[in-house]
């Protein structure tokens, strides 16, 4: 406990070489949670790829992996942009031989009321969260089934089946995702492709202060909504993830792993914890 608050608990990846030998792909995986998945893979062994559309997103991670002697590079691709995401992938396998890896990562998300929201802001989110991931899934699927199979992990968020105001179309677009996600396992099994999802809860990133909560109100009141009463770490969720795509979890596939401290199972909640109930005179307890 820290000031009477819940805090994280240590982080703890996978063993040393969970990863070695492998390459993988993480769209978005230079800032938030797939810079953390970036890093969690390469210290363990992947030779790591990281995408994302503006340069400047690759110069953390680069400057790490110099620093650290993490075998990485990082490709400019706007996953909206189906020929280049062909492209980036083929060349990719090109180089490194295979892709065993892939995170679907990339993600765009702003609140907006429904009525108020724009069919371009509409579109441009379907486009990078639904199409991009399809996009991605699939040209990677091609080089895996004839290679020797492999693993995708895409982000998601619990909204896709419980809905949230403000959210209409990343919720639209991480529900076809949550879809695809299943349908991809179904059919792709046999190829010795396993494709998993997991879901994070809120935690603590530039993007999502400046998107999701730029107050301290909305921030405080986001966290008393937490069964946990915190918000979770980039690292918290990265460890699940890299899980999911370890030979640890060679048995898992078509799942979607909720990491949001109780988050999702606490709306609609009729009654707190702690709270006395108190029935009105001449009710029979039931």
């Amino acid at each position: 406990m820290l000031g009477g608050m819940p805090t994280a608990p240590p982080n703890h990846y996978l063993p040393a070489g969970s990863f070695q030998g492998k390459n993988a792909l993480v769209t978005g995986g230079g800032t938030g949670l797939g810079l953390e998945i970036s890093r969690g893979l390469a210290a363990l062994g992947a030779h790591v790829t990281i995408a994302s559309r503006s340069t400047e997103h690759h110069e953390g991670f680069l400057a790490e992996a110099e620093a650290q002697g993490w075998d990485a590079d990082a490709v400019v691709l706007d996953v909206r942009e189906d020929p280049s995401v062909r492209e980036t992938i083929d060349t990719f396998c090109e180089r490194r031989g295979s892709i065993d890896i892939l995170i679907n990562n990339a993600a765009g998300n702003f609140v907006c009321p429904a009525e108020r929201l724009s069919m371009n802001a509409w579109r441009s989110v379907l486009g990078i969260v639904l199409d991009g991931t399809f996009s991605c899934s699939k040209y990677a699927g091609r080089q895996m089934i004839a290679g020797d199979g492999g693993v995708q992990l895409n982000v998601v968020a619990t909204y896709a089946w419980t809905g949230m105001p403000g959210v209409v179309h990343s919720a639209s677009a991480k529900a076809g995702v949550l879809a695809m996600t299943k349908t991809l396992a179904a059919e792709w099994a046999r190829h010795g492709i396993r494709v998993n999802a997991i879901a994070p809860g809120p935690f603590q990133s530039e993007g999502a202060a400046g998107n999701l909560w730029p107050d301290e109100k909305t921030e405080e009141r986001m966290r008393e909504a937490i069964p946990a009463k915190r918000f979770g770490t980039a690292k918290e969720m990265a460890n699940h993830a890299l899980y999911l795509c370890s030979d640890a979890a060679a048995y898992i596939t078509g799942e979607c792993m909720v990491i949001d401290g109780g988050l999702s199972l606490a709306s609609g909640r009729m009654w707190e914890p702690g709270e006395r109930m108190k029935r009105k005179r001449g009710e029979q307890k039931s």
